[in-house]
Protein backbone atom coordinates (compact mmCIF):
# COMPACT_ATOMS: atom_id res chain seq x y z
CA UNK A 1 0.00 0.00 0.00
CA UNK A 2 1.28 3.65 -0.72
CA UNK A 3 0.39 6.22 1.43
CA UNK A 4 1.46 10.10 1.27
CA UNK A 5 1.60 11.34 4.41
CA UNK A 6 1.60 15.22 5.58
CA UNK A 7 3.00 17.21 8.35
CA UNK A 8 2.08 20.58 8.37
CA UNK A 9 3.87 23.33 10.46
CA UNK A 10 2.46 22.76 13.99
CA UNK A 11 3.24 19.15 13.17
CA UNK A 12 6.84 19.64 12.69
CA UNK A 13 7.31 22.76 15.09
CA UNK A 14 10.29 22.23 16.69
CA UNK A 15 12.74 19.29 16.89
CA UNK A 16 11.17 17.31 19.35
CA UNK A 17 7.86 17.25 16.89
CA UNK A 18 10.03 16.47 14.33
CA UNK A 19 11.09 13.76 16.26
CA UNK A 20 7.34 12.64 16.80
CA UNK A 21 6.66 12.73 13.49
CA UNK A 22 9.73 10.55 12.41
CA UNK A 23 8.11 7.13 14.89
CA UNK A 24 4.89 7.88 13.17
CA UNK A 25 6.60 7.57 10.22
CA UNK A 26 8.46 4.68 11.11
CA UNK A 27 5.26 2.52 12.50
CA UNK A 28 3.87 3.43 9.25
CA UNK A 29 6.55 1.92 7.40
CA UNK A 30 7.21 -1.03 9.82
CA UNK A 31 3.31 -1.79 8.94
CA UNK A 32 4.54 -2.67 5.51
CA UNK A 33 3.32 0.43 3.80
CA UNK A 34 5.50 2.48 1.32
CA UNK A 35 5.69 6.08 2.08
CA UNK A 36 5.90 9.39 0.44
CA UNK A 37 5.50 12.09 3.03
CA UNK A 38 5.66 15.70 2.23
CA UNK A 39 6.23 18.32 5.30
CA UNK A 40 5.69 22.32 5.63
CA UNK A 41 8.42 24.34 7.47
CA UNK A 42 8.85 24.70 11.19
CA UNK A 43 5.96 26.84 12.40
CA UNK A 44 6.91 30.56 12.71
CA UNK A 45 9.61 29.80 10.19
CA UNK A 46 7.95 31.35 6.74
CA UNK A 47 7.21 34.34 8.91
CA UNK A 48 10.43 34.73 10.12
CA UNK A 49 11.58 34.98 6.29
CA UNK A 50 9.21 37.07 5.17
CA UNK A 51 10.19 39.26 7.85
CA UNK A 52 14.18 39.12 6.56
CA UNK A 53 13.06 40.35 3.14
CA UNK A 54 11.03 42.74 4.11
CA UNK A 55 13.93 44.36 6.61
CA UNK A 56 15.67 45.60 3.01
CA UNK A 57 12.59 45.65 0.49
CA UNK A 58 8.65 46.59 1.00
CA UNK A 59 7.86 45.05 -2.56
CA UNK A 60 10.55 41.91 -2.82
CA UNK A 61 10.57 40.55 -6.03
CA UNK A 62 8.22 37.36 -6.19
CA UNK A 63 10.59 35.32 -8.12
CA UNK A 64 13.17 35.87 -5.09
CA UNK A 65 10.44 35.67 -2.41
CA UNK A 66 10.15 32.34 -3.69
CA UNK A 67 13.63 31.20 -3.72
CA UNK A 68 13.44 32.85 0.00
CA UNK A 69 10.28 30.87 1.44
CA UNK A 70 10.83 27.56 -0.12
CA UNK A 71 13.84 27.34 2.46
CA UNK A 72 11.99 26.45 5.32
CA UNK A 73 10.23 23.49 3.49
CA UNK A 74 13.84 22.36 2.70
CA UNK A 75 14.83 22.57 6.53
CA UNK A 76 12.09 20.50 7.64
CA UNK A 77 12.36 17.98 5.16
CA UNK A 78 16.43 17.39 5.63
CA UNK A 79 16.15 17.31 9.03
CA UNK A 80 13.24 14.75 9.13
CA UNK A 81 15.17 12.12 6.87
CA UNK A 82 18.40 13.01 8.83
CA UNK A 83 15.99 12.00 12.16
CA UNK A 84 14.94 8.83 10.22
CA UNK A 85 18.10 7.11 8.77
CA UNK A 86 19.57 8.04 12.69
CA UNK A 87 16.72 5.38 13.16
CA UNK A 88 17.78 2.75 11.49
CA UNK A 89 15.40 3.82 8.00
CA UNK A 90 16.56 4.46 4.78
CA UNK A 91 14.99 7.55 3.77
CA UNK A 92 15.88 10.65 1.44
CA UNK A 93 14.51 14.30 1.60
CA UNK A 94 13.71 15.57 -1.94
CA UNK A 95 12.97 19.34 -2.62
CA UNK A 96 10.07 20.19 -5.26
CA UNK A 97 12.32 20.32 -8.12
CA UNK A 98 13.69 16.90 -7.62
CA UNK A 99 10.72 15.36 -6.57
CA UNK A 100 9.51 16.61 -10.26
CA UNK A 101 6.73 19.11 -9.30
CA UNK A 102 6.22 21.37 -12.67
CA UNK A 103 4.14 24.61 -11.76
CA UNK A 104 3.75 27.87 -14.37
CA UNK A 105 5.16 30.50 -13.62
CA UNK A 106 3.45 32.80 -11.45
CA UNK A 107 5.32 33.27 -8.32
CA UNK A 108 4.46 32.79 -5.21
CA UNK A 109 0.66 31.51 -5.73
CA UNK A 110 1.59 28.82 -8.68
CA UNK A 111 -0.41 26.37 -10.09
CA UNK A 112 0.64 23.07 -10.80
CA UNK A 113 1.08 21.70 -14.44
CA UNK A 114 2.74 18.47 -14.30
CA UNK A 115 4.50 15.68 -11.84
CA UNK A 116 7.77 14.04 -13.13
CA UNK A 117 7.26 11.10 -10.73
CA UNK A 118 10.48 8.92 -11.97
CA UNK A 119 12.57 10.28 -9.22
CA UNK A 120 10.26 9.22 -6.83
CA UNK A 121 8.92 5.73 -8.36
CA UNK A 122 12.75 4.87 -8.42
CA UNK A 123 13.31 5.52 -4.26
CA UNK A 124 10.49 4.11 -3.39
CA UNK A 125 11.14 0.78 -5.65
CA UNK A 126 13.91 0.85 -3.53
CA UNK A 127 12.18 0.83 -0.40
CA UNK A 128 12.95 4.22 0.76
CA UNK A 129 11.20 6.36 2.34
CA UNK A 130 10.83 9.69 0.53
CA UNK A 131 10.59 12.64 2.31
CA UNK A 132 9.64 16.05 0.18
CA UNK A 133 9.90 19.57 0.62
CA UNK A 134 6.06 21.09 -0.11
CA UNK A 135 5.01 24.20 -1.11
CA UNK A 136 7.33 24.21 -3.90
CA UNK A 137 8.04 23.10 -7.39
CA UNK A 138 9.95 24.58 -10.29
CA UNK A 139 8.88 26.51 -13.47
CA UNK A 140 10.10 25.53 -17.26
CA UNK A 141 12.75 28.57 -16.42
CA UNK A 142 14.26 26.84 -14.36
CA UNK A 143 13.42 28.94 -11.19
CA UNK A 144 12.08 27.79 -7.78
CA UNK A 145 7.98 28.39 -7.53
CA UNK A 146 5.84 27.93 -4.34
CA UNK A 147 1.94 27.08 -4.38
CA UNK A 148 0.83 30.39 -2.06
CA UNK A 149 -1.53 28.88 0.79
CA UNK A 150 -2.21 26.15 1.78
CA UNK A 151 0.55 24.23 -0.88
CA UNK A 152 2.02 21.21 0.98
CA UNK A 153 -1.41 20.03 1.57
CA UNK A 154 -1.67 20.96 -2.39
CA UNK A 155 1.80 19.21 -2.61
CA UNK A 156 0.39 15.91 -1.28
CA UNK A 157 -2.59 15.79 -2.77
CA UNK A 158 -0.57 16.42 -6.65
CA UNK A 159 1.64 13.73 -5.36
CA UNK A 160 -0.52 11.04 -4.26
CA UNK A 161 -2.77 11.25 -7.40
CA UNK A 162 0.60 11.38 -9.45
CA UNK A 163 2.19 8.44 -8.09
CA UNK A 164 -1.67 6.82 -8.01
CA UNK A 165 -1.17 6.13 -4.03
CA UNK A 166 -3.88 4.25 -1.93
CA UNK A 167 -4.11 7.06 0.44
CA UNK A 168 -3.40 10.68 1.11
CA UNK A 169 -2.93 11.70 4.34
CA UNK A 170 -3.38 15.75 6.15
CA UNK A 171 -1.85 15.70 9.37
CA UNK A 172 -2.70 18.69 11.59
CA UNK A 173 -3.35 20.05 15.52
CA UNK A 174 -7.12 18.77 14.80
CA UNK A 175 -8.22 15.20 14.46
CA UNK A 176 -10.23 15.22 11.80
CA UNK A 177 -13.87 17.72 10.45
CA UNK A 178 -16.29 18.25 12.73
CA UNK A 179 -19.86 18.96 12.74
CA UNK A 180 -19.41 22.63 13.76
CA UNK A 181 -16.51 24.07 15.45
CA UNK A 182 -15.74 22.25 18.61
CA UNK A 183 -14.74 25.98 20.21
CA UNK A 184 -17.83 26.88 19.70
CA UNK A 185 -20.26 24.41 20.46
CA UNK A 186 -18.34 21.55 23.03
CA UNK A 187 -21.31 19.34 21.92
CA UNK A 188 -19.38 19.24 18.14
CA UNK A 189 -18.83 15.49 16.67
CA UNK A 190 -16.01 14.34 14.62
CA UNK A 191 -17.67 13.88 11.26
CA UNK A 192 -16.24 9.22 9.92
CA UNK A 193 -17.00 10.31 6.55
CA UNK A 194 -17.70 13.33 4.03
CA UNK A 195 -18.03 14.19 0.69
CA UNK A 196 -15.53 16.57 -1.46
CA UNK A 197 -18.18 18.53 -2.42
CA UNK A 198 -19.68 19.13 1.27
CA UNK A 199 -15.80 19.66 2.24
CA UNK A 200 -15.91 22.47 -0.30
CA UNK A 201 -18.19 24.14 1.02
CA UNK A 202 -16.90 23.70 4.62
CA UNK A 203 -13.58 25.06 3.55
CA UNK A 204 -15.33 27.95 1.04
CA UNK A 205 -16.99 28.90 4.81
CA UNK A 206 -14.76 29.45 7.01
CA UNK A 207 -13.92 25.84 8.36
CA UNK A 208 -10.04 25.87 8.20
CA UNK A 209 -9.27 22.12 8.54
CA UNK A 210 -8.54 22.02 4.62
CA UNK A 211 -7.82 24.80 1.89
CA UNK A 212 -10.49 24.78 -1.33
CA UNK A 213 -7.49 24.37 -3.75
CA UNK A 214 -6.09 20.80 -2.30
CA UNK A 215 -10.03 19.52 -2.14
CA UNK A 216 -10.66 20.47 -5.30
CA UNK A 217 -7.65 18.68 -6.85
CA UNK A 218 -8.56 15.58 -4.37
CA UNK A 219 -11.89 15.61 -6.27
CA UNK A 220 -10.62 15.90 -9.49
CA UNK A 221 -7.74 13.18 -9.02
CA UNK A 222 -10.20 11.04 -7.22
CA UNK A 223 -7.48 10.57 -4.26
CA UNK A 224 -8.80 9.61 -0.84
CA UNK A 225 -8.06 11.73 1.64
CA UNK A 226 -7.77 11.47 5.37
CA UNK A 227 -7.28 14.27 7.84
CA UNK A 228 -6.31 13.51 11.44
CA UNK A 229 -3.95 14.63 14.14
CA UNK A 230 -0.66 13.89 14.41
CA UNK A 231 -0.77 13.75 18.12
CA UNK A 232 -3.13 11.18 18.90
CA UNK A 233 -3.66 7.66 17.07
CA UNK A 234 -7.39 9.16 17.04
CA UNK A 235 -9.23 8.26 13.46
CA UNK A 236 -9.27 11.14 11.16
CA UNK A 237 -12.06 12.06 9.03
CA UNK A 238 -11.91 10.27 5.33
CA UNK A 239 -12.90 13.06 2.46
CA UNK A 240 -14.49 10.37 -0.32
CA UNK A 241 -16.50 10.39 -3.51
CA UNK A 242 -20.16 10.81 -2.14
CA UNK A 243 -20.92 6.99 -3.24
CA UNK A 244 -18.54 5.43 -0.96
CA UNK A 245 -20.53 6.73 2.21
CA UNK A 246 -23.17 4.37 3.12
CA UNK A 247 -25.38 6.93 4.58
CA UNK A 248 -26.16 10.60 4.26
CA UNK A 249 -26.93 12.86 6.65
CA UNK A 250 -29.85 15.13 5.96
CA UNK A 251 -27.26 18.10 7.54
CA UNK A 252 -23.43 17.16 8.11
CA UNK A 253 -21.99 20.39 9.82
CA UNK A 254 -22.83 24.03 10.66
CA UNK A 255 -19.85 26.71 9.55
CA UNK A 256 -19.27 30.36 10.98
CA UNK A 257 -17.47 32.79 8.48
CA UNK A 258 -16.54 36.22 10.56
CA UNK A 259 -15.09 37.56 7.89
CA UNK A 260 -17.99 39.03 5.90
CA UNK A 261 -19.11 42.62 4.72
CA UNK A 262 -21.62 43.81 3.34
CA UNK A 263 -22.21 46.49 0.76
CA UNK A 264 -26.01 47.42 -0.17
CA UNK A 265 -26.19 50.43 -3.42
CA UNK A 266 -29.30 52.28 -3.09
CA UNK A 267 -31.11 53.81 -5.98
CA UNK A 268 -29.20 52.75 -8.89
CA UNK A 269 -30.37 52.96 -12.23
CA UNK A 270 -32.71 50.22 -13.40
CA UNK A 271 -31.59 49.06 -16.84
CA UNK A 272 -29.66 46.09 -18.52
CA UNK A 273 -25.71 45.44 -17.45
CA UNK A 274 -26.07 47.66 -14.44
CA UNK A 275 -25.35 44.25 -12.39
CA UNK A 276 -23.01 43.40 -15.25
CA UNK A 277 -20.66 46.81 -14.71
CA UNK A 278 -21.04 46.33 -11.24
CA UNK A 279 -19.36 42.78 -10.48
CA UNK A 280 -17.04 42.90 -13.76
CA UNK A 281 -15.44 45.69 -12.05
CA UNK A 282 -14.99 43.61 -8.61
CA UNK A 283 -13.64 40.46 -10.81
CA UNK A 284 -11.17 42.78 -12.50
CA UNK A 285 -9.79 43.73 -9.06
CA UNK A 286 -9.91 40.17 -7.42
CA UNK A 287 -12.67 40.89 -5.32
CA UNK A 288 -14.16 37.81 -4.16
CA UNK A 289 -18.43 38.31 -3.95
CA UNK A 290 -20.65 35.73 -2.26
CA UNK A 291 -24.20 36.60 -1.81
CA UNK A 292 -26.16 38.68 -3.64
CA UNK A 293 -29.58 40.22 -3.41
CA UNK A 294 -31.46 42.53 -5.65
CA UNK A 295 -34.63 44.20 -5.31
CA UNK A 296 -36.42 46.49 -8.13
CA UNK A 297 -37.25 50.22 -6.63
CA UNK A 298 -39.31 52.95 -7.78
CA UNK A 299 -38.83 55.50 -10.32
CA UNK A 300 -36.21 53.46 -11.99
CA UNK A 301 -33.97 52.25 -9.57
CA UNK A 302 -32.69 49.22 -7.89
CA UNK A 303 -31.22 48.18 -4.56
CA UNK A 304 -28.63 45.75 -4.99
CA UNK A 305 -26.82 44.13 -1.89
CA UNK A 306 -24.38 41.68 -1.53
CA UNK A 307 -21.50 40.49 0.82
CA UNK A 308 -17.12 40.12 0.40
CA UNK A 309 -14.64 39.62 2.66
CA UNK A 310 -14.49 41.87 5.59
CA UNK A 311 -10.48 42.17 4.45
CA UNK A 312 -11.45 43.13 1.18
CA UNK A 313 -13.94 45.56 1.74
CA UNK A 314 -11.91 48.93 1.76
CA UNK A 315 -10.91 47.78 -1.68
CA UNK A 316 -13.80 47.17 -2.52
CA UNK A 317 -15.64 50.24 -1.34
CA UNK A 318 -12.77 51.94 -3.72
CA UNK A 319 -14.55 49.94 -6.93
CA UNK A 320 -18.02 50.06 -6.48
CA UNK A 321 -17.79 54.47 -5.52
CA UNK A 322 -16.87 54.82 -9.16
CA UNK A 323 -20.00 52.49 -10.55
CA UNK A 324 -22.61 55.03 -10.19
CA UNK A 325 -22.36 58.24 -8.60
CA UNK A 326 -25.82 58.95 -8.04
CA UNK A 327 -26.21 55.48 -5.83
CA UNK A 328 -26.50 55.65 -2.14
CA UNK A 329 -23.92 53.50 -0.66
CA UNK A 330 -23.69 51.46 3.10
CA UNK A 331 -21.28 49.87 4.26
CA UNK A 332 -21.83 46.46 7.09
CA UNK A 333 -18.87 44.93 8.62
CA UNK A 334 -20.59 43.46 11.72
CA UNK A 335 -22.31 40.62 9.87
CA UNK A 336 -21.40 36.89 10.43
CA UNK A 337 -22.28 34.41 7.99
CA UNK A 338 -23.79 30.60 9.29
CA UNK A 339 -24.47 28.07 6.84
CA UNK A 340 -25.24 24.76 7.17
CA UNK A 341 -23.94 22.00 4.51
CA UNK A 342 -25.10 18.52 4.03
CA UNK A 343 -25.82 16.27 0.43
CA UNK A 344 -29.10 14.76 2.15
CA UNK A 345 -30.51 18.07 1.35
CA UNK A 346 -31.32 16.91 -1.97
CA UNK A 347 -33.60 14.44 -1.05
CA UNK A 348 -34.97 16.75 1.64
CA UNK A 349 -37.84 19.09 2.09
CA UNK A 350 -38.14 21.04 4.69
CA UNK A 351 -34.62 21.94 5.90
CA UNK A 352 -34.66 25.59 5.27
CA UNK A 353 -37.91 26.04 7.08
CA UNK A 354 -36.32 23.95 10.44
CA UNK A 355 -33.30 26.27 9.98
CA UNK A 356 -35.30 29.67 9.95
CA UNK A 357 -37.66 28.57 13.05
CA UNK A 358 -35.29 27.87 14.73
CA UNK A 359 -33.29 31.14 14.64
CA UNK A 360 -36.85 32.77 14.85
CA UNK A 361 -37.33 31.01 18.20
CA UNK A 362 -34.07 33.08 19.48
CA UNK A 363 -35.14 36.42 17.67
CA UNK A 364 -32.37 36.29 15.41
CA UNK A 365 -33.07 38.29 12.19
CA UNK A 366 -31.88 36.82 8.45
CA UNK A 367 -30.75 39.02 6.68
CA UNK A 368 -29.97 37.46 3.73
CA UNK A 369 -30.23 34.07 2.32
CA UNK A 370 -28.16 31.77 -0.41
CA UNK A 371 -29.34 28.44 -1.51
CA UNK A 372 -27.62 25.73 -2.84
CA UNK A 373 -28.42 22.04 -3.45
CA UNK A 374 -26.18 21.06 -0.53
CA UNK A 375 -25.37 23.92 1.32
CA UNK A 376 -28.11 27.34 3.27
CA UNK A 377 -25.97 30.70 3.70
CA UNK A 378 -27.69 32.72 6.25
CA UNK A 379 -26.15 36.46 6.96
CA UNK A 380 -26.94 37.66 10.92
CA UNK A 381 -26.09 40.16 13.11
CA UNK A 382 -22.20 39.02 13.72
CA UNK A 383 -23.22 39.25 17.95
CA UNK A 384 -25.53 36.34 16.91
CA UNK A 385 -23.28 34.17 15.11
CA UNK A 386 -22.06 31.95 17.42
CA UNK A 387 -25.52 31.48 19.07
CA UNK A 388 -27.28 30.69 15.55
CA UNK A 389 -24.54 28.09 15.00
CA UNK A 390 -25.05 26.37 18.58
CA UNK A 391 -28.78 26.64 17.59
CA UNK A 392 -28.89 24.94 14.20
CA UNK A 393 -26.34 22.52 15.69
CA UNK A 394 -28.94 21.29 18.14
CA UNK A 395 -31.76 21.67 15.60
CA UNK A 396 -30.57 19.10 13.20
CA UNK A 397 -29.46 16.77 15.65
CA UNK A 398 -25.71 16.76 15.28
CA UNK A 399 -25.46 17.16 19.52
CA UNK A 400 -25.79 13.55 19.19
CA UNK A 401 -24.88 12.33 16.08
CA UNK A 402 -22.83 8.85 16.17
Amino acid sequence: MLIVQKYGGTSVGDLERIENVARRVARTKDEGNDLIVVVSAMSGETNKLIEYAHHFSKNPSPREMDLLLSAGERVTSALLAIALKEMGYDAIALTGRQAGIVTDDVHTSARIENIHTETMQNHVGAGRIVVVAGFQGITDKGDVSTLGRGGSDLSAVAIAGAMDADLCEIYTDVDGVYTTDPRIERRAQKIDRISYDEMLEFASMGAKVLQNRSVELAKKLNVNLVTRSSFNDNEGTLITKEENIMEQPIVSGVALDKNQARITLRNIKDEPGIAAKIFSKLADENINVDMIIQNVGQDGTANIGFTVPENELEHAKRVVEEVDDTAVIEYESNIAKVSLVGVGMKSHSGVAGTAFSALAKENINIEMISTSEIKISMIVSEKYGELAVRILHEAYGLDNRS
